[in-house]
């Protein structure tokens, strides 16, 4: 069954202007990930630059670096701290596809299908160690604690997460509290720790932290609809992933909300059960249609971006400053 999308005629969005703007930090970043997934045991390095390699746009650590260059921060501790959220994001990464069962990641076979559970995980756990002892390294306490927080904030956001698994009774708000914590929380850590590291007044540092958090928000919601909108090949993971997995997220929610009983009663059944087919999939997707679910989604993640822009107000007009604006746009007119 074929869904229109509504951004597909905003597709023009891109991130070019920020990549070319923090292309030389991004250089000695790389440089910096290639170094720390060095390691005697053998495996590390193979499953880490598995997922590492695999084509991401690098977008939290960019994030880092642009804010670090919004700000005018004047020293080298962004590079160590944006290796540091690439890390962490790996790490989520490979341990949330151990926990979802997934196959596919970044349009690649995921690690855990290669090297197993137990594999996946335990390098996971080293990437994390290894972004901790930069963030030492960088020598600002309260940059520690706003991306060890993160660390926190993600893990129970993974926890609340498990706790909605197949509940149709979930609200718009308490999925808006899991992806909050699960996704959000590192785009708001990652845009944060630029401007503490500058010294720059608390209200800078918090404009910086909601641009991140909105934007994360937007980019989470943008995935959601995608996941029922979208293409395998665009995607990195196979259409209607979420829904295989009995994930409920925004489109679930709002179709729930919108049905009939008999609609409503196909959701409890489909979320529930552990196998669900090709059919059910079709049905979901047409339901989705029918009340605009996929639609009102993305409207959703517009009046995100549209705050995550409005963030950026304090700063004055710079090359950066539109980087990140076009940033915001891209995330939701993002395609794969």
């Amino acid at each position: 069954m074929a869904v229109i999308v509504p951004f597909e005629s905003r597709s023009a969005a891109t991130v070019d202007q920020l990549v070319r703007l923090v292309a030389a930090d991004m250089e000695r970043v790389n440089g910096a990930i290639v170094a720390r997934t060095g390691s005697d045991v053998t495996m590390i390095p193979e499953v880490a630059n598995h997922l590492i390699s695999s084509g991401g746009k690098r977008l939290r650590p960019m994030l880092t670096l642009a804010m670090a260059q919004l700000t005018h921060y004047p020293g080298d501790g962004h590079i160590k701290l944006a290796a540091a959220v690439e890390f962490m994001h790996t790490a989520t990464l490979l341990h949330d596809d151990v926990v979802d069962e997934s196959e596919m990641r970044r349009g690649k076979l995921a690690a855990r299908m290669l090297w197993g559970n137990e594999a996946s995980v335990l390098v996971g756990d080293f990437l994390l160690g290894q972004a901790f002892k930069m963030m030492v390294e960088v020598g600002s306490l309260r940059a520690l604690e706003i991306l060890s927080s993160a660390a926190a904030v993600i893990a129970e956001g993974e926890v609340m997460q498990l706790g909605v698994a197949k509940n149709t009774a979930t609200t718009e708000d308490e999925y808006l509290a899991v992806i909050r914590a699960k996704t959000a929380e590192l785009f708001a850590a990652a845009c944060e720790v630029g401007p503490v590291l500058a010294g720059r007044p608390k209200a800078e540092q918090a404009a910086c932290r909601s641009y991140g958090m909105n934007l994360g928000v937007a980019f989470q919601l943008v995935d959601d609809a995608l996941d029922y909108g979208g293409k395998a090949a665009k995607l990195g993971k196979n259409v209607g992933d979420d829904f295989r997995e009995g994930k409920i997220t925004l489109p679930v929610v709002l179709s729930f909300r919108r049905g009939s009983d008999s609609e409503r009663a196909f959701w409890v059944r489909v979320m529930e059960q552990s196998e669900v087919t090709d059919k059910d999939l079709e049905t979901a997707i047409g339901l989705m249609t029918k009340h605009r679910a996929i639609e009102d989604t993305i409207k959703r993640a517009d009046h995100y971006g549209a705050i995550a822009k409005d963030a950026l107000g304090p700063f004055p007009a710079s090359a950066m400053k539109q980087a990140l604006e076009e940033a915001v746009e891209f995330c939701i007119a993002r395609t794969h």
